[in-house]
């Protein structure tokens, strides 16, 4: 773990206090997070989960910078993400934080290669440092061989991976996966999946999904529930089990 500013000792990967976000005003305002308090330790592997509107994608765009808590505070690998001017964030987003999108957000115009190694471009790497480091991680996730082809020459689940390579490369504090395996099929989803257990394993990547899906569940080793924008319940399970209460319906 990397110490604390102030010399206190490590820090969580991500830790949020009291953390609110109320969009609108008055009579129409919407609670979607409310007085959430985590803390994730680096090299976690964890399932947001909870009803649609519970606000799991709502607390994933606080902790990644990308909209502004209405109170609370949010840090990110010992930095506190809502004192930071945007062009921090957008600094901290590219160093500390990888995200994987449903949509999977490549660019339809690069190779593989092009687009996964992209954030490494941005960072100032060599040409042949950012292709070195591509080509070992592609063989690493079965991606070998596919570095020439371009986004719409690769299976849905191929194209996940890429966007994976992406996140984690550079060597982030986290990664933000948002539904990762809605448009994939249960084989491809049992790939990508084992991809990043490989990933959170070997390089102690620390993972936050958000997620409807059982088959992330089970393999999370500890879920957070939201319900209505709250923490409903936050518990520790072991790999491979699915506790009922993951599921449970909301009371009306």
């Amino acid at each position: 773990m990397t110490p604390h500013p102030n010399g206190d000792g490590p820090h969580p990967a991500v830790d949020t206090h009291e953390l609110w976000k109320i969009f609108g005003e008055g009579s129409t305002a919407v609670h979607a997070v409310q007085n959430v308090s985590i803390a994730i330790e680096p090299g976690e592997f964890v399932a947001l989960c909870g009803p649609s509107g519970s606000g799991k994608t709502t607390l994933v765009n606080l902790i990644g910078g990308l909209t502004d808590p209405t109170r609370g505070t949010v840090r990110v690998d010992g930095r506190d993400v809502g004192a930071m001017s945007e062009r921090a964030r957008a600094q901290l987003r590219l160093e500390r934080i990888g995200f994987v999108f449903q949509a999977y957000n490549l660019l339809p115009v690069l190779s593989a290669l092009e687009n996964a190694e992209f954030p490494l471009m941005l960072r100032g790497a060599g040409r042949e440092e950012r292709r070195r480091e591509v080509s070992k991680l592609f063989e690493h996730i079965g991606l070998g061989g596919l570095e020439d082809r371009r986004p719409g020459a690769l299976s849905g689940g191929q194209q996940q991976r890429v966007a994976v390579a992406r996140a984690v490369l550079g060597a982030p504090a986290l990664v933000l996966a948002d539904e990762p395996t809605a448009n994939l099929d249960t084989q491809a989803s049992d790939n990508l999946l084992e991809v990043m257990e490989v990933l959170n394993r070997e390089r102690g990547v620390t993972f936050i999904f958000c997620t409807h899906d059982p088959r992330v569940m089970r393999r999370a080793r500890r879920i957070i529930r939201l319900v209505d924008g709250h923490v409903e319940r936050d518990a520790e399970k072991e790999p491979g089990t699915l506790p009922d209460w993951v599921l449970e319906p909301v009371d009306t």
